[in-house]
């Protein structure tokens, strides 16, 4: 699909079919993750692959919406701040690294014909804990994955007046 289409088209998906995710779909859109740029190629990240059917209990503490847990995939995307490349001023690049591979994951998931979801809002502790997940180890973010059961919305996004500025900051 051209990239303009692609980034148009592409939208939170909120229902999912019970049918599964083909392997080679899959390898396809964590392959995009293991693609995306990261701050001096450190790639301080790692990506958690859960099929939801039997773990259903467990996702719901993470994140109660139906839709979350009945996809058929739910993807972790994690952040390793102790393996990525910090700034002069100590602004470290773990979650901005870990951001644009998830975001390279959900366009390569919409060109396949995949609906995702990017969750923010979910329980920290209860991921952390149902993820086995080490102490030096953040959750950026999940997504479902799977096909779409329902229709893209209006999409409203603001106008590029109010998100550019030219040569410096204005208001």
């Amino acid at each position: 699909m051209e990239f303009t289409k692609l980034i148009q088209a592409r939208y939170s998906v909120r229902a999912y079919e019970s049918r599964q995710v083909e392997k080679e779909k899959l390898a396809k859109v964590l392959d995009a993750a293991r693609l995306a740029p990261t701050a001096a190629n450190r790639q301080p990240f790692r990506f958690i692959v859960i099929e939801t059917k039997g773990r259903e209990s467990k996702l719901k503490q993470i994140y109660s919406a139906k839709w979350f847990y009945t996809a058929p995939i739910v993807i972790c995307a994690c952040a390793i701040s102790e393996k990525a490349w910090t700034r002069g001023d100590g602004i470290n690049y773990a979650f901005v690294d870990t951001t644009i591979a998830m975001d390279h994951l959900i366009l390569a998931a919409a060109e396949l014909g995949l609906g995702t979801c990017w969750i923010a809002a979910f329980k920290p502790e209860a991921a952390r804990e149902v993820l086995g997940l080490p102490e030096n180890v953040d959750v950026v973010a999940f997504t479902p994955l799977g096909y779409p059961a329902d229709q893209p919305g209006n999409k409203w996004r603001k106008d590029l007046s109010e998100i550019v500025c030219y040569e410096k900051w204005q208001d």
